[in-house]
């Protein structure tokens, strides 16, 4: 068996959050954990999903790498276990190809739940048929390099803008965006996610049945 990637900033063990509570968030929008949760878990607007298919949801696998270089990505991808994401902060740095057709059969082989990275990736069109989910600023096709003298971070937590993603967060992604939602509150906020939903479900109802938003608000 291969050996996992090791070093002085690289954890390979950390609490994920529990897969019966990523199960459960399979269902639901990214904006609806964001408001049940509090408003909480933004990541930034511009990150969005190549392919308006992808759909991202399970354990974050945070990666804070060196601008304009990927070596820390790919090591990544073995340092994570199936169904776990890679969030990934580029140190703003953003307009470099960091992920492509091969890392993304690499991440598909080694059955990982998808990439949200804060910066641009290439290959777009082969992307989006390889079915893996990518979630990025948009398309770049610069290069990227491998300086292995170079320090990144693997699973500590990682700051995009004003939010901190901590190793083991729920992240779920949509058309919409994507959002990480603390791991110790994830099943808490997974259930109130799920009755804003109903909730919100009556409302239409009750919306096409002629009634009007003003009068149900109370506005």
């Amino acid at each position: 068996m291969s050996s996992i990637p090791t070093g002085p900033t690289i954890r390979a063990d950390f609490e994920r959050v529990d897969a019966a509570t990523v199960a459960a968030a399979r269902a639901l929008p990214a904006a609806t954990l964001h408001e049940a949760g509090g408003r909480i878990g933004v990541m930034p607007s511009a990150i969005k999903p190549v392919a308006p298919s992808f759909r991202v949801c399970g354990p974050a696998v945070t990666v804070h790498s060196p601008g304009g270089d990927n070596l820390w990505l790919h090591r990544a991808i073995y340092v994570a276990k199936p169904g776990d994401v890679l969030v990934v902060n580029v140190s703003g740095a953003y307009d470099f190809g960091y992920w492509g057709e091969i890392m993304s059969a690499a991440g598909r082989a080694c059955r990982l739940g998808g990439l949200v990275i804060d910066g641009c990736v290439r290959d777009g069109a082969v992307l989006a048929e390889f079915g893996f989910p990518v979630f990025a600023r948009g398309l770049c096709i610069r290069g990227t390099g491998k300086d292995f003298g170079a320090r990144g971070w693997i699973n500590h937590p990682t700051l995009f803008g004003d939010l901190t993603v901590q190793p083991g967060d729920l992240i779920v992604g949509d058309t919409d965006g994507v959002v990480a939602v603390p791991r110790e509150r994830a099943e808490e906020v997974v259930a109130a996610s799920i009755a804003r939903e109903a909730k919100e479900a009556a409302i239409v109802k009750r919306i096409d049945a002629g009634e009007r938003t003003l009068e149900l608000y109370n506005f």
